[in-house]
């Protein structure tokens, strides 16, 4: 047996766990119809057959009609859900892990005009401020009604397999009754400690009573909500003492802070350039004041920080659930001795920001992530070599140079630079951001063991790529900024690159006009207020900075509302002109009947990229496809045999920025699903 502390079993209760690590609960927002179908399936066994000890579902799982998903999340409290419940739990089991789910009432974390408009419940009038809804004060038959909900939505998963159910608490119902700052009811449940954890103990004690002592029960909740006048952390300990000595319970969930902002939320769940498992300590704290089985997980993403959680006793079990997003083969990596090859979590968050917006959760490099019914964790050999020559060695062209070098074929990487990275690179020169460049070094890792080649310093030619003799190119060569967005002077203009890399120094009165919403404007906007520069940005969108998403929001608001930066939105730049020693910046509004003029010393205009494509261009009449892409083919997962030119000598392709303007996940999914069938 090894002796990794990782890999050592631990009993909780009558359940064997067959190593230290487990997914924590978490929604990817992948249900149909409220129901974890096939799609749900797959991700979660995915992570079974990965290795995992205990895979938790549903970051939560409805128990009421009056909490309705604000995104898309099981809905416990439906007969139906059953066999759909014990189709993956059965799956899971076969996999060798456990599987338990999180069961919840959001009280007014939630919307009353979502699911069946049904008024929002909470132990007093005070909304939300996330989700906005001011709740009805919670009333003695809501209580009763509430509490058969847990009971029976329990059963419910015991009756599909569950090995056990764990309750939200932390920001949702239960918290909101232990919290002295969402808690206005008089007694029996508020007022005194015992009172506001009354709820809480009668909902396991219902639960408890329904499903027998063969059923593990958790709670993940706490301790320290870190806001003044909450739970704080003398509070807490007691808390997690009352909760183990109910007996009602067989282990503890802790984190600290609070989620009702998304600032709050952030802290508690914290997102990359922010401080790796800031939190642990704490939760060892809890270990130590309980002596009771205790879980804990937030932004532990390496096997070193879970390994040391473990071996210097802070917690029982260790969650890395967006590290399992980013690689869900994580413990078979670790049994098999390479850990070199766990694709690393970068932190980037795109999986968590996309849930709150209303969208799937997808990691920002691995694209079979929550599609593996359709897309490969693991790529298959091809049937025949070929020799494939990829433009371009940003994160589009690494991951096109990674499969294709796992399907076995010959290929060759140009890349015009010293370095591989494209945008990646970029981004990655502002701190918060470094943990990006390990989307890059991954690949290089993982091509290098591969036998890819890599030319750097090489900008390709159509007479260079054809010297090749190339079965198939693919063209990944990104773009480049679009800053002619003005009706005048747009030679007057940088853009946010510019910033970014250093290449022009920041102005000391600075206009940054943003009209892609992506970091850039923001990175810029931070270079430029670090540098003592008055700043303004501006955006023509109704909301601020929308392809960042909320919890990527919070550091840059931090940084540069320290630095009295101004944001405008519903304003468009529309020309600039030269105005003395500086500038005069038009601006106006989508909305009509606004001009302004702004005078500043340099304009930033963040606008997205042009595809820079002349190669493409050049080589499409040599190639057999005409560079045509059979898009019913590719989503159905399908060679690509187009043929419009008989006398070519190679298919041709493009990916990522090279085709438009989207995002670094964009640009790998391309990839993946273009050479998993070359």
């Amino acid at each position: 047996m090894s002796n990794d502390p990782l890999l050592q079993p631990f009993q909780l209760k009558h359940l064997t766990l067959r190593n230290r690590i487990i997914v924590t609960s978490h929604e990817p927002a992948y249900p149909e119809d409220g129901m974890p179908k096939e799609r749900y399936r797959a991700y979660t066994v995915e992570r079974a057959l990965g290795g995992v000890a205990l895979t938790m579902t549903a970051g939560s799982a409805a128990v009421s009609k009056d909490s309705p998903p604000v995104f898309n999340n099981l809905l416990a409290y439906k007969d139906e859900i059953v066999p759909w419940v014990r189709e993956m739990t059965d799956a899971v089991h076969e996999a060798g892990a456990a599987i338990m789910i999180q069961l919840t009432h959001l009280g007014r974390r939630t919307r009353w005009d979502k699911g069946e408009w049904l008024p929002v419940v909470a132990p007093s009038h005070l909304r939300e401020p996330s989700h906005r809804a001011y709740p009805k004060k919670i009333e003695e038959w809501d209580i009763e009604r509430i509490i058969k909900d847990f009971a029976d939505a329990a059963e419910r998963m015991q009756a599909g397999g569950m090995d056990g159910v764990e309750l939200e608490a932390y920001g949702h119902l239960i918290d909101q009754f232990a919290s002295p700052l969402t808690n206005e009811l008089d007694s029996p449940y508020g007022g005194s400690l015992e009172n506001r954890m009354k709820f809480c103990l009668d909902v396991f004690a219902a639960i408890r009573k329904r499903v027998g002592d063969k059923f593990i029960l958790g709670v993940r909740y706490t301790a320290d909500e870190q806001l003044k006048g909450g739970t704080g952390k003398a509070e807490g300990l007691e808390i997690s003492r009352r909760l183990r000595d109910s007996g009602l319970i067989d282990y503890l969930n802790v984190v600290r802070g609070h989620i009702d902002t998304d600032p709050g939320l952030t802290d508690l769940i914290p997102i990359q350039g922010m401080a790796n498992s800031p939190h642990l300590d704490f939760a060892g704290e809890i270990r130590a004041a309980t002596n009771f089985p205790t879980f804990h997980a937030a932004k532990i993403p390496d096997v070193a920080t879970a390994r040391h959680a473990i071996a210097a006793g802070k917690v029982d079990m260790v969650g890395m659930t967006r590290a399992h997003m980013t690689d869900p083969h994580i413990v078979r990596k670790i049994i098999e001795k390479r850990e070199e090859d766990i694709r690393p979590c970068v932190g980037a968050n795109y999986c968590l920001d996309r849930i709150y917006q209303g969208g799937a959760a997808y990691c920002i490099h691995n694209a079979a992530t929550g599609r593996e019914l359709t897309m490969p964790h693991a790529i298959p050999k091809a049937e025949d070599k070929r020799k494939i020559v990829i433009i371009g060695a940003g994160p589009g062209g690494l991951e096109a140079a990674r499969v294709a070098g796992e399907r076995g074929h010959e290929v060759v990487v140009f890349e015009a630079a010293s370095e591989a990275g494209g945008q990646i690179r970029l981004t990655a020169q502002s701190p918060r951001r470094r943990e990006m460049m390990s989307i890059i070094a991954w690949r290089l890792a993982q091509c290098e063991k591969l036998g890819v080649t890599i030319r750097y310093n090489t900008w390709a030619e159509a007479d260079i790529v054809q010297a090749e003799n190339p079965d198939v190119v693919i063209i990944a060569t990104g773009g480049l900024p679009h800053t002619e967005v003005l009706s005048e002077g747009n030679d007057l203009v940088v853009s946010s690159w510019d910033i970014i890399s250093g290449d022009v120094k920041p102005g000391t009165n600075v206009l940054v006009f943003d009209d892609a919403g992506d970091h850039a404007a923001l990175q810029a906007a931070e270079i430029l207020a670090n540098s003592g520069a008055k700043v303004e940005i501006m955006t023509p969108d109704r909301s601020f900075s929308p392809e960042v998403m909320a919890m990527n929001l919070v550091p840059y608001m931090r940084s540069l509302q320290n630095k009295d930066v101004t944001f405008t939105v519903t304003y468009r730049l529309e020309s600039v002109e030269r105005h003395g020693n500086g500038l005069a910046a038009h601006v106006g509004s989508d909305y009509g009947g606004v001009s302004k003029t702004r005078h500043v010393d340099q304009v930033v205009v963040n606008n997205g990229t042009i595809p820079l494509d002349d190669l493409y261009f050049e080589l499409k009449p040599l190639s057999v496809n005409a560079g045509e892409v059979a898009y019913d083919d590719l989503i159905d997962g399908l060679p690509q045999t187009v043929s419009r030119n008989p006398e070519g000598r190679f298919q041709l392709f493009r990916i990522g920025d090279a085709v438009s303007a989207r995002n670094t996940h964009a640009a790998i999914y391309d990839a993946l699903r273009l050479v998993k069938n070359i």
